[in-house]
């Protein structure tokens, strides 16, 4: 390795609490101040590319990406939080004759080689077999993350997975954000390095049928059994799909053109339809429903109709006057789209001459005096955005199941208290800290089942390492949104800006304390906003009302220094 010693800067030019990315030789690199330890890592995130200098630095050395929450540790470049799928380069830093210095490979401070090799000690066996290793149920997210972890904190042993999905965990975010088609584009990491690498061993289109913690082994509908020493329950979701007779043929399936939206095999049937000049139904305004609303948007189709329950999109999350501030952005920006609200879905049309289709939907709408009127609307097509379900059917009757169909755990993620039994993601009902109610929460987004991936193999591999973290999310609706919060619900929500243009400040408060944060075109509100609630230095709802502004409350080494009485 060839390494380079570079000066980068005066030390007068970097003070506690603050980061720069500087230029080095060919490439760059980031420095971190905390206080008098100089840091530097690589200068962008490893998930997306952004620059981490115009993100949060905290007090104990995490740096947090400004798009979609990722985190690091500044002084060895490692993983702190997801979706991060890999560490950074850490570098030498040190002050000399009043200049900053680094030491490092020049060739790893490009943006091309942004990532650090994974710490992954040679796994004992790549065979999976009685009382040997973990075995994962679920190819999402979670599961890629826990197999991250696992390897990055030592785990020696045979990792199995078992995925229904015809292949390995994938960027699942980009599917309704672009339609993606090709499965190759979208892996996390090829079947052949999870394999190599990480000592994987993958089977996918491997449907489980029951679990029995007493044999502690999984079963396929195959028939085919496995033994495990930990098993990760990761199964995901599966969309629902109205209880309307007519969306299914004679064979109970969806017919042609009626599409769900959770996996590629869906993303390539709405990549099929939504051609220039059709007409569309998507039925929920979900975020996931959205965006693929605004992807649709942008292929030439003659018309994008939104059929949804509430009375704006988003408004049980976000509250009516944010999401209806949405709604009127993309009526401004995108007028093929046009908005049903306040609206069911009550019967289906179709066609006597072809009977593998449907030709459109009647649905039922309130008015604000509480009358209903019907309207008919015919569509080339068909997207049911109706939410989705805990795929735990399997578990039912090995587990007591909440009435939606998760499962409770407790703060380390175990089941009924075991420590053979973990699960994660969609299915994890979990007490969610920080929460002012103490609040179990099941949160359907891929990034709190990727750290609680990341929590798991960490408690498996190392230390119970409980999951503590504020959950994040983004949409892409015409601007990026984003949140994070730690309870659900609101009594209030202050605004600053306008949701109408897309660019705004939401704080969301529950019993007097500030529960979440969403906001658009203000990076890095988000992050920062989640620093502030781990940290438990959210400012109080008067203060925001008073105009106190995130982005200058100072969380440095000094600041947060614990007081000593005088």
């Amino acid at each position: 390795m060839a390494t380079k010693t570079v000066a980068v800067l005066n030390e007068n030019e970097l003070k506690d609490g603050e980061m720069k990315q500087v230029a080095f030789e060919d490439g760059e690199v980031l420095v971190s101040r905390i206080g008098d330890e100089i840091h530097a890592t690589s200068a962008f995130c490893t998930h997306y590319g952004a620059p981490l200098a115009k993100g949060v630095l905290t007090s104990d050395g995490r740096v947090v990406c400004p798009w979609h929450g990722a985190c690091f540790n500044v002084c060895n470049g490692d993983i702190e939080d997801a979706p991060a799928p890999t560490a950074l380069h850490s570098f030498k830093a040190f002050i000399s004759d009043g200049k900053i210095n680094v030491t490092a490979d020049p060739k790893n401070t490009t943006k091309a080689n942004i990532s650090r090799p994974p710490k992954i000690m040679a796994p004992e066996s790549t065979a999976a077999g009685h009382g040997q290793g973990v075995v994962i149920v679920g190819g999402g997210a979670g599961a890629f993350h826990t197999i991250e972890s696992l390897r990055e904190n030592g785990y020696s042993k045979p990792i199995l997975l078992l995925s229904k999905e015809p292949h390995v965990p994938i960027d699942r975010t980009k599917l309704s954000k672009s339609l993606a088609t090709d499965v190759s584009k979208l892996e996390w990491r090829s079947a052949a390095e999870l394999k190599l690498r990480f000592g994987v061993t993958i089977r996918t289109d491997a449907e489980v049928k029951s679990v029995d913690p007493q044999a502690k082994s999984v079963t396929l509908v195959s028939g085919e059994s496995f033994s495990y020493d930990k098993l990760v329950l990761a199964p995901g979701a599966n969309p629902r799909v109205l209880p309307i007779p007519e969306l299914r043929g004679e064979d109970g399936q969806l017919r042609e053109n009626v599409f769900t939206f959770r996996g590629m095999a869906d993303s390539v049937k709405v990549d099929k339809a939504a051609k220039e000049g059709k007409t569309a139904i998507v039925i929920g305004s979900s975020f996931i429903s959205m965006e693929l609303v605004i992807t649709m948007s942008k292929r030439g189709l003659s018309a994008i109709h939104v059929i949804g329950l509430e009375d704006v999109p988003f408004e049980a999350v976000l509250g009516k006057e944010v999401g209806a501030g949405i709604m009127k952005y993309h009526q401004a920006n995108t007028p093929i789209i046009q908005f049903h609200m306040a609206s069911s879905v009550t019967r289906v049309l179709t066609s006597p001459g072809n009977p593998k289709t449907v030709d459109g939907v009647v649905f039922k709408t309130k008015g604000t005096e509480g009358q209903e009127t019907e309207t008919e609307l015919k569509g080339d097509f068909v997207v049911l955005g109706v939410g989705v379900a805990p795929a735990t059917d399997f578990l039912k009757n090995t587990f007591q199941l909440e009435k939606d169909g998760g499962i409770k755990v407790d703060e380390y993620l175990r089941v009924g208290g075991s420590g053979d039994i973990f699960a994660i993601g969609d299915i994890a009902v979990y007490p969610q800290l920080g929460s002012p109610e103490g609040e179990f929460r099941r949160v359907e987004h891929w990034n709190v089942a990727s750290n609680h991936g990341r929590a798991v193999g960490k408690t498996i591999a190392a230390a119970a390492q409980p999951f503590v973290k504020v959950p994040v999310f983004w949409s892409a609706q015409g601007q990026q949104l984003r949140y994070c919060g730690v309870g659900s619900g609101h009594d209030e929500v202050i605004i600053k800006g306008d949701p109408a243009a897309m660019k705004f400040i939401a704080y969301y408060v529950k019993k007097n304390a500030i529960v979440a944060v969403a906001c658009a075109q203000s990076d890095p509100v988000m992050g920062k906003a989640s620093e502030l609630m781990r940290l438990g230095l959210m400012p109080s709802p008067e203060e925001v009302r008073n105009g106190k502004d995130l982005l200058t409350i100072d969380i440095s080494s000094e600041a947060t220094k614990p007081k000593v009485a005088s």
